[in-house]
């Protein structure tokens, strides 16, 4: 007779089993409710660590399991970040990176790590602290710049150069916690050590690495088999992970090289595709440990010192960026703005006091406050957005501010005239066919240096934004034969165009678009016309192929118009009945025969 394996049994063979189970519901549950409130999941995974660890409900009973599963979460993260610093781009955006980044780095942690000595922290406790609160959220702060289309604007390249040198800055952080919870006490020579075998280490891994990966990734690839691809992208981190972790240094030091390394090849983009999903639910995990670590109950009696310490570290932060910013001649608004967006701590800071809770180096008492405060700031990181784009507007010189109101002008005056929202070489090139057919014409762009110059070239431009309707009034939209919005954010677009649809129905409103499904939400916002950029540059490029193969001008020119009329008669169509929308098609591929 076959022996019955009973369920607890089974909890009992399978290692972690109960820990991954509980885990896994977490984040089913966790993720999409802080995403629905546009909140961080980091902070979920903290929430929930501490209630079901040892502290709270005592859910999970092997709180030093869970967090030896999370190192793979570390490790995975490295390893994304190193596929986002290939060598090009750091020798491309060096001045930022190393310059203001480094400057940021080193004044914050010089100030926060004296500000920790003070407290009565041990020297080598106090360096670690304020290194790893120097630094931000580097996975807020990216997402927060692309939903709000600032990534590639001046503002969005200045906040990401500083954010790739602190995310450089982990690894000697990592190395320099390793060396202090060596189990000796550390000196100044042991660090050196350190840091001399992580160069030999680095320069090891980056030879071999060029000499083997892109061989052995086209090898892979050429077998067409998805699943071997992601065994090799496994085999490579781990691979460099074990490497380094046998010669005494952090094992994320080896995949952090390994992502470098794999940034300059063909296969960047599809690697980073296969490993989100490890590094999204491993890093969860990790932020579960870490959280199972917290004892909220331990700081509630010194919830005035926790406020305080979050607001203080915000404001030094924002202090000495402010200061750096101004060093490297960035713009006002730039200044301004980045330095708040990146005044709160990151994740990174709960990684770091973690790893040296776990070496010994800082007590408990300081490493749960800290972790409460960098943890507590990281919260306020979305809402620095919308303030710093309201106080650069708030604080605007008064020169700048009576140009953006454009006061000089007289809307009364203004007749049958076309508003260029946007006067980048889209813009410009609206303007000049005007010109050539004497059509008149304002522009409008929220580059003041831009406008500056066009203006004295003699073009009626005007510094202003777009998304203000008494900017708009001012430019006598009420009586304009048309508004061109060329705005290249597809948000910004159609927050625009909703915002005039309110005011100003009556207008046309015609608008530059990403693509076909941008094309079809400016539609339904109501836009009179829209060109989809994607398109029209296919089509050009696809008549210049055509001609090029002998295709007489004629008969491309038919088939281009007909490929036209047919995609923006599909846009056109958005919002009407499906049934009867159906019915078109068929008539239409009918009478095409």
């Amino acid at each position: 007779m076959e022996e019955v394996t009973s369920p607890a049994s089974i909890i009992q063979v399978s290692p972690h089993l109960r820990e991954i189970v509980i885990f896994l519901l977490c984040a089913v549950l966790v993720v999409p409710l802080f995403r629905r409130l546009k909140t961080s999941p980091v902070l979920g995974y903290l929430l929930v660590g501490a209630i079901i660890g040892p502290y709270g409900l005592k859910a999970i009973a092997d709180v030093e399991g869970a967090r030896q599963l999370g190192e793979f979460g570390v490790i995975f993260l490295l390893f994304t970040i190193g596929l986002d610093l290939s060598f090009d781009r750091l020798r491309s955006m060096s001045r930022l990176i190393f310059g203001l980044g480094g400057l940021q780095v080193a004044a914050t942690g010089l100030s926060i790590g004296a500000i920790a000595w003070a407290w009565g922290n041990p020297p080598q406790a106090a360096i670690i602290l304020g290194v790893c609160l120097a630094l931000s959220s580097t996975a807020i702060i990216t997402q927060l710049l692309i939903e709000k289309d600032e990534f590639s604007s001046p503002f969005g390249r200045t906040v990401f150069a500083v954010l790739l040198l602190q995310d450089l800055a982990v690894v000697p952080l990592l190395i320099a916690v390793n060396a202090l919870g060596a189990g000796t006490e550390p000196l100044p020579i042991d660090l050196i050590f350190a840091f001399g075998k992580s160069v030999i280490a680095i320069a090891v891994i980056i030879l071999i690495g060029r000499l083997t990966l892109r061989p052995l990734f086209r090898m892979v690839a050429g077998a067409h088999s998805p699943e071997l691809l992601m065994a090799m992208t496994l085999l490579a981190i781990l691979a460099t992970a074990i490497g380094t972790g046998l010669a005494g240094l952090p094992m994320a030091l080896g995949a952090f090289l390994a992502g470098m390394l794999l940034a300059e090849t063909e296969f960047r983009h599809q690697v980073e595709a296969d490993i989100q999903p490890f590094k999204g639910l491993l890093l969860g995990l990790f932020f579960i440990g870490v959280g199972m670590g917290i004892d909220f109950s331990a700081v509630l009696d010194r919830a005035f010192l926790v406020g305080a310490s979050v607001i203080g570290l915000i404001l030094l932060k924002v202090i000495i960026f402010a200061v750096a910013g101004w060093l490297f001649n960035l713009p006002r608004p730039v200044i301004l703005r980045g330095s708040l967006l990146l005044g709160p701590g990151g994740e990174f800071a709960l990684l770091a006091i973690g790893a040296t809770l776990a070496a010994g180096v800082l007590d408990q008492g300081t490493g749960q406050f800290m972790m409460i405060v960098a943890a507590l700031s990281m919260a306020l990181t979305p809402l620095m957005l919308p303030l710093g784009h309201w106080l650069e507007r708030q604080t605007r010189p008064a020169a700048e501010q009576q140009e953006t109101y454009l006061s000089s002008i007289n809307p009364d005056a203004l007749q049958g005239h076309v508003i260029i929202a946007g006067f980048g070489r889209v813009g410009q090139t609206i303007a000049a066919l005007l010109t050539m057919q004497k059509a008149p014409y304002l522009a409008l762009d929220i580059d003041p240096l831009a406008s500056k110059k066009q203006r004295l070239a003699g073009m009626p431009i005007y510094y202003g934004d777009v998304e203000r309707t008494e900017v708009l009034e001012q430019l006598g939209i009420g009586t304009a034969a048309a508004l061109v919005l060329t705005i290249d954010k597809p948000l910004t677009a159609k927050k625009t165009l909703a915002a005039i649809r309110t005011r100003w129905p009556d207008i046309p409103v015609y608008v530059r678009a990403r693509d076909a499904s941008h094309s079809r939400e400016l539609e339904l916002l109501g836009a009179t016309g829209i060109v989809p950029e994607t398109l029209e540059a296919s089509l050009a490029l696809a008549g210049q192929v055509l001609r090029g193969i002998g295709t007489p001008m004629d008969a491309v020119n038919i088939l281009i118009n007909r490929i036209r009329d047919e995609d923006y008669a599909g846009i056109e169509t958005i919002g009407k009945d499906t049934q009867d929308s159906g019915q078109k098609t068929e008539i239409k591929k009918t009478e095409g025969g």
